[in-house]
Order: C-alpha cells, then structure tokens, then sequence
C-alpha cells in the first residue's frame, strides 16, 4: 500500500508540528505566568520538593488548557474544522488560527512592552493592531507575563514573610538563636494557607489575571 505525496506532506507536517508544541506552549499561552506563580507558591511556602515539579507542571498544563479554551475553540472553529473539510488551504488555515492567538497576546501585552520590542525591531511605529509583526508581539507578550508573574508573587510571598519575621523575632526574644526559624514557621504558613483555600485563592486569581 502506497502513500501519496500529500499523505506523507501531511504526515512530516504534523511530526514537525509536534516539535514545537512545547516551545507555543511556553511562548505564547499563559502557561509560563501560571507556572512561575506556582514555583512562588512553593518558595514561599518553604517546601523544597512539594508538590513535586511533575505535579506543578501538570497543574500549569491543565490552568493553561481552561484559560486557553476560548482561543482553542476560536483556532478549531476557523482553521481547523475548515482546513479538515478541505475548505481552505494550510497556509490560510496557518494564518487564521494565528489571529486567535495575537488577540489573547495583545490582551495580556502592555505597550511598555509593546513599545520596546518596537524600538528594538526599528521598525515603524504601527497604527493598528494588526500592523504589529507576530515576532514583535511574541517577545513583547512573554516580557509582560514574566512581570505579571513576579508581581503575583511578590503578593504571595507577603503574609509567608511576615510569618517568618514574627517567628524569627520571637526566637531571638527567648535566646533561641541556635534554632532555624524556617523549621517553626513552616507548619504556620501551611496552616495559613490551608486556613484561607489558599490554591482555591491562587487558581482564581490567575485565572481572572487573564481577562
């Protein structure tokens, strides 16, 4: 049984496709801001290895797949389901799932950061949305999810450290300099966080960060 040359296209099309899955998921989904946010979780919580890096990754993947859904929908509805019926060619099928994904980038890029990656591309200055090059926006987005990211966590990080302070002052009011505050302050911040939901707190939080 033989295979036509656009079955093998197709085929060498997908394998290369799946190559690069991992590097959209960290570019251009809001996986990176949910996953750095968790590892601020971790830190602050001063758990070194739980929840495990496998667990935190896969928490990431499924947040990211339920913020993402509308845009998934959006790429299946106008590129994928038309280019599997054989509507469209690949290449409009490639252009129509790219707006989907630029819209959600622009929604989550200041034009701080916008306006950087401009000036460094020394390009002119664009008037519309849609005169902005994908390899502008790309950089601009990852820049603005890496601040968001870190400011989520400073706020997390807060209460946690204040714990600390309050431990570790306590422990040098009573002489007990010898022993390591972190090892009484921890059971504390896990009862904080379990007190408040924190993951329910955390989950909802990033979630409403994206709209």
């Amino acid at each position: 049984m033989t295979v036509n040359s656009s079955n093998a296209l197709q085929i060498l099309l997908l394998i290369g496709g799946l190559s690069v899955i991992p590097a959209l998921l960290f570019t251009v989904t809001g996986f990176t801001r949910i996953l750095i946010v968790l590892g601020f979780i971790r830190q602050a919580l001063g758990l070194q290895n739980t929840p495990p890096n496998q667990a935190l990754i896969g928490i990431a993947l499924f947040l990211t797949l339920f913020v993402m859904m509308p845009t998934i929908n959006a790429i299946k509805k106008d590129a994928y389901e038309p280019l599997a019926h054989h509507q469209i060619s690949t290449a409009t099928a490639i252009t129509r799932a790219e707006e989907p994904l630029r819209e959600f980038m622009f929604k989550q890029t200041s034009n701080e950061d916008l306006s950087l990656f401009i000036g460094l591309a020394k390009i002119k200055t664009p008037q519309t949305r849609a005169q902005v090059p994908t390899y502008v926006l790309i950089p601009a987005f990852i820049l603005s999810e890496l601040k968001t990211a870190f400011e989520i966590g400073f706020l997390i990080f807060l209460p946690f450290l204040l714990i600390d302070l309050i431990v570790a002052s306590t422990l040098m009011s009573m002489g007990m300099v010898m022993l390591p505050p972190a090892l009484i302050s921890l059971p504390f911040k896990v009862l904080l966080f379990v007190l408040v939901d924190g993951w329910a707190l955390v989950t909802h939080s990033l979630v409403v960060s994206f709209h």
